[in-house]
């Protein structure tokens, strides 16, 4: 039964071109950003301006948060997706002409990442806010785990594959990258979705903060995005990865690609994992324990001073999250009617994304009064301090048994 349901959805034609088609707009996003760094420290030499294109990235994803949730509400998904990819593609192209006739300056630069940040605060929601057209409610957990998969390949993969295209000259970059996000556009403009029918109410202040309502009048849905927010808050110890490769595990610069490399690992062979093995059963302890795994891994990770214990450590914080993430978003998911899933999804994307970024953040100040590995063993304690906690404020949380109960 179970390989005749992953047969099922691995050949379903909408959901084939959606995977596809987001293992190439994932893989080109991550080659641009590397090309786009790369590029504007040649230009600049300024550290500073490094961090302004990461600035540039992520403040259209805060100041658009209720305005894509409006849009994948009130508008066709596939096109708002289709028509995302396409203006990246665009962009990649840009970059690629004022390669090749000298004009591309810092200023140019910024005001692409500015628009590539924008169109992925738009896409991210609203192809999550997709997927459950796509596929039977039964199946969603295993698409999600499938979808979550092409993250992790797309974290491995892109950046790899940008730095070494990138060593041929960046216009081989943004080509590779304008190509893949061309063919990314007519793979989702080709899917078919049932007809759903709109709900065109007017636009209010209630009808643009409704997802925080909902979420609001929803505990589990609260508990999981909060119960994340909180953990990735505290547990960011990947942030400070290149101070335990030089300075605690003596590895050099090859050490830090593989600390970067093993999280990643751990989330993609976990979700194929689930993908196969959807959870069934006492999901609401999976998904505590899989915090639980995620707290002490951190602390192995914290008092590690060997290279292949932190390896494994970090294996397991990747793989115990990606059990966090494909539960929560199936979660959403499932337990969102149809005309709400472009709100919610915005509020969870802004919550992802704010605690990665106030986790790296939060890491790195404790670190510089702490140390690196006080710090990371501190998140670690953290993470287990909050799981518990939530245990104890969200019980219906603790007590779910599958994702689909009320």
């Amino acid at each position: 039964m179970l390989f005749k349901e992953k047969d099922s959805i691995l050949r379903h034609p909408s959901f084939n071109k959606f995977w596809i088609s987001r293992m190439f707009s994932s893989t080109s996003f991550q080659m641009l950003s590397v090309a786009i760094g790369w590029q504007m420290y040649d230009l600049t030499h300024d550290a500073f301006s490094l961090g302004f294109v990461g600035l540039a990235q992520f403040i259209p994803m805060v100041l658009l948060t209720f305005v894509v949730g409006q849009v994948a509400d009130r508008f066709d998904r596939r096109r708002i997706v289709f028509i995302c990819q396409l203006i990246e593609a665009l962009i990649a192209g840009l970059l690629l002409f004022g390669n090749v006739g000298g004009w591309l300056g810092k200023e140019a630069i910024y005001a692409a990442a500015a628009i590539l940040g924008a169109c992925r605060a738009f896409e991210g929601p609203t192809s999550s806010a997709l997927l459950p057209q796509l596929v039977p409610k039964a199946m969603l957990q295993q698409a999600i785990a499938w979808s979550t998969s092409v993250g992790q390949t797309t974290q491995i993969l892109g950046p790899s594959l940008g730095g070494l295209l990138f060593a041929l000259g960046p216009v081989s970059v943004y080509g590779t990258a304008a190509a893949a996000l061309f063919i990314g556009a007519i793979l989702t403009f080709l899917i078919r979705t049932e007809p759903i029918e709109r709900k065109f109410e007017p636009v209010t202040l209630r009808s643009v903060f409704m997802g925080l309502s909902f979420i609001y009048r929803h505990p589990m849905i609260l508990g999981t995005i909060s119960l994340d927010l909180f953990a990735v808050l505290l547990g960011g110890a990947t942030a400070l990865l290149p101070i335990f490769a030089q300075d605690i595990l003596h590895a050099g610069p090859v050490g830090l690609g593989l600390l970067r490399t093993a999280p990643a690992v751990g989330a993609l062979l976990m979700s194929i994992v689930l993908a196969y093995f959807p959870l069934r059963k006492s999901v609401g302890l999976k998904l505590f324990a899989a915090l639980g795994v995620f707290g002490l891994a951190t602390m192995l990770f914290a008092i590690s001073t060997n290279l292949v214990v932190s390896l494994v450590a970090l294996f397991f914080i990747g793989a115990s999250d990606v059990v966090s993430v494909v539960i929560r978003s199936s979660l959403v998911q499932l337990q969102t009617p149809d005309d709400m899933r472009g709100r919610v999804n915005a509020v969870n994307s802004l919550f992802i994304g704010t605690s990665n970024q106030l986790g790296e953040f939060e890491s790195g100040i404790v670190a510089g009064f702490l140390g690196a590995a006080p710090a990371a063993f501190v998140g670690g304690i953290g993470t287990l301090v909050v799981a518990g906690l939530w245990m104890y404020l969200f019980p219906s949380l603790r007590r779910m048994r599958s994702l689909s109960e009320e």
